[in-house]
């Protein structure tokens, strides 16, 4: 059964907690679906993770497009979220244009942006014209630019802009929210303040749900290192032993075989 926002949102109420993946590929894509996984998000930070970017401020359209479409042909039961880049939903009617391209142009079931009241309008604007839509709260990717990667919320001040922006998108009716980079503490005062499912990002145990990206998990290291990541592989080494294999068995002549040649 393919899931929808209908389906993810209902998993709060049941109590079942929420995957979720950040991935950006056809293979991965397709290894996470048949794993289990009930949420895959297209998230710009593939120019971090692919394409060698200090930040996600490079990630065009066209970009996220490209992405989406791939994931989205593996896909066959999680559902697909694609990240709106920066700029692309400066204003209402941008934001619908180029969240239809994610549905019609990529095949995405949904779009995240990043924001509270700052972009009301533009979340009404898709939920009126029957867009699905995730919020995304705490640390905005987008917003920080060459900035410093820090906790959000840890200033009384800053935790009520959080909990008031949240509370926000709830009544605006989107049927998540990402809440990156916050303390637990506050995570879990947003989780039970709201209706709609949280899922977390270096946010605690007590969201209804979790996100990391793929590569992180399988162990393929990039130029940070959050300590909310836990490797559950170290694909990097296991990656670089068969290349390494590979390049001594070109050298030493060992490959191709008989086998492995035509006749």
């Amino acid at each position: 059964m393919k899931y929808t926002s209908q389906t993810i949102y209902s998993k709060k109420q049941t109590g079942e907690k929420i995957t979720s993946l950040s991935l950006y590929d056809y293979p991965s894509a397709r290894i996470a679906d048949e794993a289990g996984v009930d949420l895959i998000m297209v998230g710009d930070s593939v120019g971090m993770v692919l394409l060698g970017h200090e930040n996600t401020l490079g990630m065009t359209m066209e970009h996220m497009l490209y992405h989406t479409q791939a994931v989205a042909k593996a896909v066959k039961r999680a559902l697909v979220v694609a990240d709106m880049p920066v700029h692309s939903y400066n204003d209402p009617e941008i934001a619908l244009k180029n969240a239809q391209r994610f549905l019609r142009e990529a095949g995405a079931d949904a779009v995240k942006l990043e924001g509270g009241a700052t972009i009301q309008p533009q979340i009404e604007k898709l939920m009126t014209a029957g867009i699905s839509v995730m919020g995304h709260v705490g640390m905005l990717p987008q917003s920080i630019g060459d900035g410093k990667y820090r906790v959000y919320g840890k200033d009384p001040d800053e935790a009520k802009t959080i909990l008031e922006d949240v509370k926000l998108l709830d009544r605006l009716g989107v049927f998540a929210i990402v809440l990156e980079c916050v303390p637990a503490k506050l995570a879990a005062e947003i989780t039970k303040a709201v209706r709609c499912p949280t899922i977390g990002i270096g946010a605690g145990p007590e969201t209804d749900g979790q996100v990391l990206v793929f590569q992180d998990i399988l162990g393929i290291r990039s130029h940070v290192s959050p300590r909310f990541v836990r490797r559950y592989t170290d694909l990097e080494e296991i990656m670089k032993k068969a290349a390494g294999d590979f390049c001594r068995d070109v050298r030493d002549e060992k490959f191709p075989s008989k086998k492995e040649s035509f006749s």
